[in-house]
């Protein structure tokens, strides 16, 4: 009985010693449902544009910089997809609050920069999808319109 105890306690101490594999997904979703939700329309206010990468944007009168916004957010209990629509609609926030304190009315170029690897598209961002965080990284420059 002892010899059963002592390796039960030593398979116990080596699976616990071992790493937990810890869970780092990069997963695309579609901008316009993000852009759609309900917190989407409620924290956007539509004094700034925002124009994707591969969008055909009018031409600036100014620019003020380029800037990124990387937002993380709980992802305990949520699908990846409401996860990342949340951590994406707070980088869009960042960036429209970057806009209006630079004196910009929009921002162009907007891409992704998950672990600062580009992924450009007009009609995606990526949204980094872990165990327990979600993370967007959002890149655009900011703009004065006409």
């Amino acid at each position: 009985m002892k010899r059963i105890i002592t390796a039960a306690l030593a398979a116990s101490l080596i699976a616990l010693s071992m790493p937990a594999q810890a869970r780092n997904d990069r997963i695309k979703f579609p901008i316009a449902d993000a852009m759609s939700t309900a917190d989407a329309k409620g924290v956007l206010n539509g004094s700034v544009k925002f124009y994707f990468s591969g969008q055909k944007a009018p031409t600036s009168k100014h620019t003020y910089g380029t800037f990124t916004a990387n937002k993380k957010t709980n992802a305990l209990n949520k699908s990846d997809k409401g996860a990342c629509e949340w951590a994406f609609m707070s980088a869009i926030v960042a960036l429209q609050s970057r806009a209006q304190r630079e004196g910009g009315n929009a921002v162009v170029d907007i891409h992704s920069v998950y672990k600062n690897d580009a992924f450009m598209s007009p009609t995606e961002y990526e949204c980094g999808a872990g165990t327990f965080v979600a993370g967007v990284a959002l890149r655009g420059t900011v703009v004065k319109l006409p």
